[in-house]
C-alpha cells in the first residue's frame, strides 16, 4: 500500500451552520448515496445498461460546493460520474433515473444515458465520457458572466461556474489551457479536482510527476488548496472562499479535494487492483456518518431525525424507479430531434 497523503485538518469548532442547513447537507448527501445504491442493484439484475460510474464516498464534494452555489443560477459542470452532480444541482432523482433506463422522461430526453445527464433549467452544463471535455465547456459559461457583466454592463450578473473532473484529467492538456485562460479573464470559475486516488485503474502516484495538484494553481497565479474530500464542513468552508472571490471578480480557484470512491471505476469493474487496506482506510471516512455525527453531537438534530431523512429519502429513490419503468421509451420518430439549440 502506497503511503497515504496527510489529510489537511479542518478545525470544525469554528463552523456556523444552523439546523436547517445542516439538514439540508446531510440529505443531499444521503439522496446521492441511496441513490447510487439503486443503480447498483437495478444494472446487477439487469434492468439498466451501459457503462455506469458511481459516486460512493464521493458526496461531501457534490454537496459540499454545489449546495453551497445559487440553485438554478450558477453553472456546474460534470464529469462521467455525473448522477450524484445533477442531484445537489436540483435536478429531480426521477428524471436522473428516468435518464439512466433510457426513457424519455429522463433530463436528457433517454439521449444521455449515465454519462450524459443535462439540464438547462437547473444549469447542469452536461456528464461528458472523455476526460476534460467539460473543462472548455465550463470555461465558457464563466467567460460569459463576465463578458455580461463587464462588457454589457449587467453589473448585477454575478454567476459562478463550478467544474468538476478527476486526478487523471489534470495530465490533460485541456485542464492547463483552461486554468491559464481563466487565470488571464479572472473568470468566475472553481476548478474543482475530485482525486480519488485512482484514473480508472491506473494509481495517482504513478501518472503525475507532481502529484499534489492543487499546487499547480501557482503556476497561473491563481489561488489554490487542498481539502479533505470526505469532511463536508471541510468542502463548504473553501468553497464558500472560492464562490465569494469568483462574485467579488477575483478570479478562479483551483480545489483538490482529497476524496476516495468506494466503488470500482465502474460497475464493471471487478475492483481487484486496490490494496484491501487503502480501501479500509478510506471507508473508516465515509462523509455521511462522519457528518451525521457532528450533527448529533453538537446537538444540532437528533439520530431519530436523521433517520426519518433516511427513511424520507429511500422512499423517494423507489418512487424514482417505479417512474423510470413505467416512462416511455422515445419515440423513434423523434430521432433526429434535439440536436441543434433551437429545438
Amino acid at each position: 500500500m502506497v503511503k497515504e497523503r496527510t489529510i489537511p485538518k479542518f478545525d470544525s469548532s469554528k463552523v456556523k451552520i444552523n439546523k436547517e442547513e445542516s439538514l439540508m447537507y446531510y440529505e443531499d448527501m444521503v439522496l446521492g448515496r441511496m441513490f447510487e445504491d439503486k443503480c447498483a442493484e437495478m444494472y446487477y439484475r439487469g434492468r439498466m445498461f451501459g457503462f455506469v460510474h458511481l459516486y460512493n464516498g464521493q458526496e461531501a464534494v457534490s454537496s459540499g460546493i454545489i449546495k453551497s452555489m445559487r440553485p438554478g443560477e450558477d453553472y456546474v459542470c460534470s464529469t462521467y460520474r455525473d448522477h450524484v452532480h445533477a442531484l445537489s444541482s436540483g435536478v429531480p432523482a426521477k428524471e436522473v433515473m428516468a435518464e439512466l433506463f433510457g426513457k424519455a422522461t429522463g433530463c436528457s430526453k433517454g439521449r444521455g444515458g449515465s454519462m450524459h445527464m443535462f439540464s438547462a433549467e437547473h444549469k447542469l452544463l452536461g456528464g461528458y465520457a472523455f476526460i476534460g471535455e467539460g473543462i472548455p465547456v465550463a470555461l465558457g459559461a464563466a467567460y460569459q458572466s463576465m463578458y455580461r457583466r463587464k462588457v454589457l454592463g449587467e453589473t448585477d450578473f454575478d454567476q459562478v461556474t463550478a467544474c468538476f473532473f478527476g486526478d487523471g484529467t489534470t495530465n490533460n492538456g485541456q485542464f492547463f489551457e483552461c486554468l491559464n485562460m481563466a487565470a488571464l479573464w479572472k473568470l468566475p470559475i472553481l476548478f474543482v479536482v475530485e482525486n480519488n486516488k485512482w484514473a480508472i485503474g491506473m494509481a495517482h502516484e504513478r501518472a503525475a510527476s507532481q502529484t499534489e495538484i492543487y499546487k499547480k494553481a501557482s503556476v497561473f497565479n491563481m489561488e489554490g488548496y487542498e481539502v479533505d474530500g470526505m469532511d463536508l464542513l471541510a468542502v463548504r468552508d473553501v468553497a464558500q472562499k472560492a464562490i465569494a472571490r469568483a462574485r467579488a471578480g477575483e478570479g478562479p480557484t483551483l480545489i483538490e479535494t482529497l476524496t476516495y470512491r468506494f466503488r470500482g471505476h465502474s460497475l464493471a469493474d471487478p475492483d481487484e487492483l486496490r490494496d484491501p487496506a487503502e480501501k479500509e482506510f478510506w471507508n473508516a471516512k465515509d462523509p455521511i456518518i462522519q457528518f451525521g455525527k457532528y450533527i448529533t453531537d453538537n446537538k444540532i438534530a437528533t439520530r431519530e431525525e436523521l433517520d426519518a431523512i433516511d427513511k424520507k429519502i429511500n422512499a423517494l429513490i423507489e418512487e424514482a424507479v417505479e417512474f423510470a419503468e413505467s416512462s416511455p421509451e422515445p419515440d423513434g420518430s423523434e430521432l433526429y430531434r434535439y440536436v441543434f439549440a433551437d429545438d
